[in-house]
C-alpha cells in the first residue's frame, strides 16, 4: 500500500504544536536563527545583510520551481526569477497584515508572483480542476473542492494562535504546497510566507535568515517527500515534515556569509 495518501484535512495547528518531537525540531531551528541574529558582523551590516538574503532566497525558490538561472532574463523562465525576487522581497513588509487578516497575504503574494502567468480571473482565487502547474512533481493532490475551506481554516487558526513562529511557518508552507491552491505559483506563495510569519511573529524581523536557501540545498527530491509525508495527515508524517522543515531553516540561518568577506 502506498503511504502517501492525501488525507481531507490536517490535524489542527495547536494540536501539531503539542507533539514533543515538533516542538524539538521548532527549538533546534530557533536555536540556528537566534544564532545568526546575535552576530555582530551581522547587525552591523543589517541593510547588506538583508538585501543579499532576498536576492539569494528569491533566486533559489524559484530554481526550486525550476528557474535555476544566475540572472533575470527576457524568457519564461527568467521572468519566473523575477516574480520570485519581488515575491520574496514583498512577504516580510506584510507582517502586521498577517496577524490580523493571513488569507488576505497569502492571496495578495499570489496576485504579485502571478500576474504576469495566468488571467486575471485566476489571480487569486482558488483552484477550479485538478491540474495545477506542479513544477516539482509532487503528485497526490487534494480536491479542488476542498481548497476554498481549507484556506479558510488555515486563515482563521493563524489568525488566533499563540504556537511558536517556526510551527507557525512550517504549517503553513506544508499546508500550502499540500493543498497547491492556485492555478500557478503555489510553490512560491509557500515560500514566500515563511519569511511572513519569521517576520511578524518577530524570530527573524529584520530578513536576515535564508530559508529558501536551506530547502533548495536540501535538495528538490528530499523537499517532495517532505510534502508528501506532511500531506498524510498523520503525526508520523508531519513529524517527518518538520524534520525536514527545521533542518532547512537551519541550513538558511547558516548560509548568511560574513557581509565583509
Amino acid at each position: 500500500m502506498n503511504k502517501y495518501r492525501c488525507h481531507m484535512a490536517t490535524p489542527l495547528l495547536d494540536l501539531v504544536a503539542g507533539w514533543e518531537q515538533v516542538q524539538q525540531l521548532a527549538n533546534a531551528a530557533r536555536a540556528d536563527i537566534d544564532e545568526l541574529l546575535w552576530r555582530r558582523d551581522i547587525r552591523t551590516a543589517s541593510i547588506q545583510v538583508a538585501q543579499s538574503s532576498i536576492t539569494r532566497g528569491g533566486a533559489d525558490s524559484a530554481a526550486l520551481e525550476g528557474a535555476d538561472l544566475v540572472g533575470v532574463e527576457e524568457s519564461p523562465m527568467g521572468k519566473v526569477l523575477a516574480a520570485s525576487l519581488v515575491i520574496t522581497a514583498e512577504a516580510p513588509k506584510l507582517n502586521e497584515i498577517w496577524m490580523r487578516a493571513p488569507l488576505q497575504v497569502i492571496t495578495g503574494l499570489h496576485t504579485l508572483v502571478a500576474k504576469e502567468f495566468i488571467d486575471d480571473n485566476k489571480l487569486a482565487r482558488p483552484r477550479l480542476d485538478q491540474d495545477p502547474d506542479d513544477p516539482l512533481h509532487i503528485g497526490f493532490l487534494p480536491e479542488h473542492q476542498e481548497v476554498p475551506g481549507a484556506l479558510m481554516r488555515l486563515s482563521q487558526q493563524c489568525s488566533i494562535t499563540k504556537v511558536p513562529a517556526v510551527i507557525e511557518a512550517g504549517y503553513v508552507h506544508g499546508e500550502i504546497m499540500r493543498l497547491r491552491p492556485f492555478a500557478w505559483g503555489s510553490g512560491l506563495v509557500a515560500r514566500a510566507t515563511v519569511r511572513t510569519v519569521l517576520s511578524a511573529r518577530s524570530l527573524d524581523p529584520s530578513n536576515f535568515s535564508i530559508p529558501e536557501n536551506g530547502m533548495y540545498e536540501s535538495t528538490r527530491t528530499a523537499y517532495v517527500t517532505a510534502i508528501r509525508d506532511f500531506a498524510t495527515g498523520t503525526q508520523e508524517g508531519i513529524e517527518s515534515y518538520f524534520a525536514w522543515f527545521c533542518a532547512s531553516l537551519g541550513l538558511g540561518a547558516r548560509a548568511v556569509s560574513d557581509p565583509q568577506a
